[in-house]
């Protein structure tokens, strides 16, 4: 029944995501209809000769908008995951990749990229990734460290106090860089992208982060049992045969990575992995063979709808997608709390 239960709400989920994709890229500044839309991925796909496809609508509906609706699918499953990954490691319901300091982070090398305007034959996409990675590798580094106890422990409290110290001496480096180094429209361009936007995505990066997501989810499928494990505490987790320390280390670096890769295409984005998760527990419960794709799935779903409205409410400029998730995910969270209905287990 709990089987059944869980495979009609992914179906559910799966069936919202891929109609909500047909809608949103026929959604903007040029609206194309639903059928046409259908006609033009049908042609790219192969499965019609799309004869009557307009140049027109396959430039906006394939090249424009395609490739930001689904690097926002796979950069909203990527957080989801991430976020539900590290509140189980820590055992702390508001660990996601912003609050330990990963997303500050990788936003120190991305704009430290973007301030001085470093160019090679690399390209500054690849750089700024590059950059990325260092930045959230850094401050993981720093923030295992911090919260590191002598014996090799890694206390939850610690590890979100030196989360949080972390990510505000990389936002204070942020700002002073932006401020002091950064030319007018290298200040303005890193301020934009420190709000998060999907705009800049082209193919190149889409398939990047799209091809990411699926060994991430792979490999966190692999680790439930494991991730059970650590919901019970470390103690539950040693007596099952777990290397609680390096199982850690390694899980958090692999969603260092993750995160550094989404937040060097576009931008540190929050709530998302924050808020997914315990919205997630209510439906699956907290078996992480149900909760990570579900959290995926979710995750998508908000991050489309939420680039979507960024691009759409005022018609004359785009507000930055971090705004959105924020003014989505602040209240629906403050509502969890205040029923205290945010389960752990």
């Amino acid at each position: 029944m709990i089987r059944s239960r869980n495979w009609l709400l992914a179906a559910f989920l799966g069936t919202a995501l891929v109609a909500s994709a047909l809608v949103v890229l026929g959604v903007g500044a040029v609206h194309v209809p639903v059928h046409d839309v259908i006609r033009v991925v049908a042609r790219r796909f192969r499965l019609i000769n799309g004869s009557d496809v307009t140049v027109l609508d396959d430039r906006i509906v394939w090249q424009l908008r395609a490739p930001r609706v689904i690097g926002a699918m796979a950069v909203g499953a990527l957080l989801a995951m991430c976020g539900a990954v590290l509140q189980t490691l820590t055992g702390n319901d508001l660990a996601d990749p912003y609050l330990l300091g990963i997303s500050s982070g990788a936003s120190v090398g991305a704009v430290f990229v973007l301030i001085v305007g470093i160019s090679s034959a690399l390209g500054q996409s690849v750089l700024m990734t590059l950059a990325s990675f260092g930045g959230a590798v850094g401050a993981l580094v720093m923030v295992l460290a911090m919260a590191t106890g002598k014996s090799g422990e890694l206390p939850a409290s610690r590890t979100i106090l030196a989360g949080v110290a972390v990510g505000q001496l990389c936002g204070a480096a942020v700002s002073m860089m932006i401020m002091v180094f950064g030319e007018s429209n290298a200040a303005r361009s890193a301020l934009s992208w420190t709000l998060g936007s999907f705009t800049g995505l082209r193919w190149g990066s889409t398939i990047t982060l799209a091809v990411a997501t699926v060994p991430a989810l792979i490999a966190g499928m692999a680790l439930c049992h494991t991730l059970d494990a650590f919901a019970f505490g470390d103690v539950s987790a040693m007596s099952l045969g777990v290397p609680v320390n390096a199982v850690r280390w390694m899980i958090m670096v692999g969603t260092a990575l993750l995160t550094a890769l989404s937040v060097a295409f576009v931008g540190p984005i929050g709530f998302v992995g924050l808020t997914v998760p315990h919205i997630v527990r209510f439906w699956t419960g907290p078996r992480h063979a149900r909760l990570l794709p579900a959290s995926a799935l979710t995750g998508a779903l908000l991050m489309v709808w939420s680039d979507t409205a960024a691009r759409c409410l005022r018609p004359d400029t785009e507000i930055p997608v971090g705004v959105i998730t924020a003014a989505i995910g602040a209240p629906v969270l403050v509502i969890l709390l205040r029923r205290q209905l945010v389960p752990r287990s």
